[in-house]
């Protein structure tokens, strides 16, 4: 269940009036440095100007710890000649810093080497409306506003009875926005406001010593979980998994955890996307349009979603975005792309651009989601006779080039349908293809990552114990 807050959220009396939320200025920047770069001899140019605002606070045992504040604007400009590229980027571009740099990039690309894939998006994908998203909560959290958020959460995982002392909390707030500017006519920005609260927690000491967290975090304030509600997650959590035992080598039924299904999802999408596809290192490389999951599974990108943590109306590139099926009724429909990959692949960007002011764009997802199933967590279970209930994972023992999966991880056995003691130091191995094939999803599904599944059941993977 979504919360509000306990109490109203105390913004930064000078919000309004230090232009944090004016992106004008970004926008007249990246514009000048396009008509410079052109000027200096660029055919085609690109600008990005990111904005990036964040502050936080850390408290242990009702003390602040640190709190920190930071604020930058950076820009990148990327320009082509011929079909060479170069991209530079500066924190600083006063007096005439603006011509300098154009000048500096054009010189760089023209010492490039030849690449026949780059180029600016065509003008026909271009973005030409931009729906509001509601991604700016207009209210910025004082820091001790947010002081008192992880003061709260602390003091709600210290009430729970086992819970021996506190790892930390923390609350945080930020605003991250980018002004996109090319010399094809595009000119676009979006700000995206994003708020958090976490606490880890501890039971036992020395050896015998486990912890585990709870976090919550949303674009709006509103859309928080409450302080209490994350703290007393984060305790119950933790005195579940004390004491855990140790469990046989054995071949079992798993289901994962919302915490942790969504990494499956990033494994699937990390396979499919287009610059390992064109380097020909992915294990799914030759599987496009082929049946990978069951027919009633479908995996979603949708970078519209309202108050989504990564929505956006346009990509690194200007291309339009749009909501779309990864795998529909468990078939494998189509790479995520950007331009410079589509070209190589010979086909059309699917809108999937991303870049920071020093690089040049790559694909990447956005609001990810595996849709929900039919059956309870309860019922996903009922018919377990042992199995393993997988909370948290560890490391990345993941082979994109093979598919081979194994990583090491903790949770709870299940004995007879129902989750028993906690059981840590296991590793659970197998192969994504078999896992996509056998996975079923319960009808769980919230939306509160960047990537979100519900409860997910996996047939016959390895479970590595003493």
């Amino acid at each position: 269940m979504i919360s509000s807050p306990s109490a109203a959220s105390p913004a930064s009396s000078d919000a309004a009036t230090s232009g944090l939320f004016d992106q004008s200025a970004l926008s007249t920047l990246a514009q000048r440095l396009v008509e410079a770069a052109r000027r200096a001899g660029a055919d085609a140019a690109d600008a990005v100007a990111v904005r990036g605002i964040s502050q936080g606070v850390e408290v242990r045992d009702g003390r602040v710890e640190e709190s920190e504040r930071s604020e930058g604007d950076d820009v990148g400009l990327r320009v082509l000649v011929g079909q060479r590229q170069a991209v530079v980027s500066t924190n600083d571009v006063s007096g005439d810093g603006v011509a300098k740099l154009a000048e500096r990039a054009v010189a760089m690309a023209r010492v490039a080497p030849d690449d026949k894939y780059v180029g600016l998006a065509d003008p026909s994908l271009l973005a030409r409306d931009f729906p509001d998203l509601d991604l700016l909560d207009p209210n910025i959290p004082s820091t001790s506003e947010l002081e008192r958020r992880a003061c709260e959460a602390e003091a709600a995982a210290l009430a729970v009875k086992g819970v021996s002392k506190s790892g930390g909390a923390s609350a945080s707030a930020g605003i991250g926005g980018m002004v996109l500017v090319t010399s094809t006519g595009f000119q676009g920005s979006y700000l995206r406001s994003s708020q958090g609260i976490s606490m880890t927690a501890i039971v036992g000491d020395g050896t015998a010593m486990e912890r585990d967290y709870d976090y919550t975090s949303a674009p709006h304030a509103s859309d928080l979980r409450s302080p209490a509600s994350v703290g007393r997650t984060a305790g119950e959590r933790t005195v579940a998994r004390a004491n855990p035992r140790k469990v046989e080598t054995c071949k079992v039924p798993v289901v994962f955890d919302p915490r942790v299904s969504g990494s499956l999802v990033g494994h699937l999408v990390g396979a499919v996307n287009g610059a390992s596809i064109a380097r020909k290192t992915s294990f799914l490389k030759d599987r496009l349009g082929q049946q990978l999951f069951a027919k009633s599974i479908r995996i979603i990108d949708d970078p519209l979603r309202p108050r989504g943590l990564r929505s956006q109306s346009f990509d690194a590139e200007g291309v339009k975005v749009k909501k779309l099926a990864i795998i529909d009724d468990g078939v494998l429909t189509t790479w995520l792309l950007d331009c410079a990959t589509a070209r190589e692949l010979g086909l059309v960007t699917t809108g999937h651009a991303h870049r920071g002011v020093s690089s040049s764009p790559s694909p990447g997802p956005y609001n990810l989601h595996l849709e929900a199933g039919e059956p309870t967590p309860a019922e996903l279970m009922s018919d377990i006779k042992q199995g393993f209930y997988v909370t948290d994972l560890i490391g990345s023992g993941v082979n994109s080039v093979t598919g081979d999966y194994s990583r090491g991880a903790s949770g709870f056995w299940i004995e007879n349908g129902k989750i028993t003691y906690a059981v840590s130091e296991v590793t659970i191995a197998g192969h994504l293809l078999e896992i996509f094939k056998s996975m079923v999803p319960a009808n769980d599904l919230e939306f509160r990552y960047g990537v979100n599944a519900p409860t997910v059941r996996i047939e016959g993977l390895t479970l590595g114990g003493r």
